[in-house]
């Protein structure tokens, strides 16, 4: 999922798209986030419309009833081009007129082809182009006939383009989880580089998708996070890897390493293991290492992506190799977000505790290979 971090990249695309974004000096500022967010379900699952920017993001690993893997992701962000607050324009505005912009960003890798299908979008939210709907224990995000409807355990996820689609029902397994301090999430060095962070690590689909007009019936497991914050990327940090893992012992693991420029990972940097009775523990900097092992080039574009890790997570016994479903998963979105990056299905291999074998399926998002970040 584009983290808290992927904010200081979409700043500049919306700046240019909604004129006088930022406000002025002596204006009202967009709130920051600089301590426990104290999470409520399902209240939260819905938007807070007044931070820069939210998104809510679905990644998983399916198989079709032949047995053949499929991954899928389905994100929809939400970016504010104003504070609340702040001028904005005539008294009476054309119902046009917005302080909110939509993006969404779909795709499907199918590994036993090799083909990776992916698709965008972007809208206003107004003139019921893109937006939100809450209803009592149900919250709905969509962009055109995109959606993901959120309930407080039932979700459904409908994208449809021209070569592939989908129609997901899914079903919250564990509780969601905070990360950080009550949802708090440090994604710098200083209070306010942070972002208000929960996942759903394990959920359990079934559905539909339909590839170049050949439809299939998939089951499997997906993980959901939602996000939103007000801070851009700090200058100093080049992008960041980000990893979602489901175990086959019934644990989970999110890891989220920013990288610094000149080499090494952030004391900012965290994870959370998640165990298979939803109790978690949360892992700083330096109880992990991930190391790259080696190196894929982008036919698409000529960046250079890592394509395969080892991952220790001493205090946990966890010791595993981690390598792509498939080389080729990287996500253009030159019509909407503009930034390229590497979103694809993973799995692990490795010992968990006292040396007992495990294997995993997740996500791994790879930010900033692609060129340098500008904000």
């Amino acid at each position: 999922m584009l983290r808290a971090a992927f904010i200081g990249m979409l700043i500049p695309i919306f700046c240019f798209a909604a004129p006088g974004f930022p406000a002025q000096a002596g204006t009202p500022d967009f709130p920051a986030v600089t301590g426990p967010c104290n999470f409520e379900f399902p209240r939260d699952h819905a938007s807070h419309p007044d931070y820069r920017i939210e998104w809510w993001y679905y990644t998983g690993n399916l198989r079709s009833a032949e047995g053949a893997p499929y991954g899928f992701q389905l994100t929809f962000f939400r970016i504010r081009t104003r504070p609340a607050g702040a001028e904005d324009g005539p008294p009476h505005p054309s119902a046009w007129r917005t302080d909110q912009i939509y993006a969404a960003h779909a795709a499907v890798s199918s590994s036993d082809s090799g083909r990776f299908y992916h698709s965008e979008k972007m809208s206003r939210g107004a003139v019921g182009l893109a937006g939100t709907n809450e209803e009592e224990g149900r919250f709905e995000v969509f962009v055109g006939d995109w959606s993901a409807q959120i309930g407080t355990r039932a979700h459904r996820l409908v994208s449809r383009s021209r070569e592939f689609s989908f129609d997901l029902n899914l079903t919250a397994l564990k509780d969601p989880v905070a990360h950080g301090d009550a949802g708090y999430s440090r994604k710098g060095m200083t209070a306010s580089e942070a972002s208000c962070y929960y996942s759903i690590t394990r959920l359990q689909v079934q559905g539909k998708i339909s590839l170049e007009g050949r439809e299939l019936e998939v089951a499997g497991a997906a993980w959901m996070d939602h996000e939103y914050s007000s801070a851009p990327l700090d200058p100093r940090f080049d992008g960041w890897d980000w990893f979602s893992l489901r175990f086959s012992d019934g644990s989970d693991l999110m890891l989220y390493l920013v990288r610094e420029k000149g080499g090494g990972f952030s004391p900012a940097s965290s994870g959370t293991f998640v165990r298979k009775d939803g109790a978690t523990v949360h892992l700083a900097a330096g109880d992990f290492r991930i190391e790259r092992k080696s190196d894929w080039k982008s036919p698409h574009t000529g960046a250079v992506y890592p394509a395969s890790w080892r991952l220790d997570v001493a205090g946990l016994g966890l010791f595993a190799d981690i390598a792509p479903a498939m080389a080729d998963q990287e996500m253009q979105s030159p019509g909407s977000t503009g930034v390229t990056y590497w979103e694809g299905s993973v799995r692990a291999k490795g010992v968990m505790g006292k040396d007992e074998p495990v294997t995993a399926e997740g996500y791994a998002e790879l930010t900033g290979y692609a060129g340098e970040l500008r904000f």
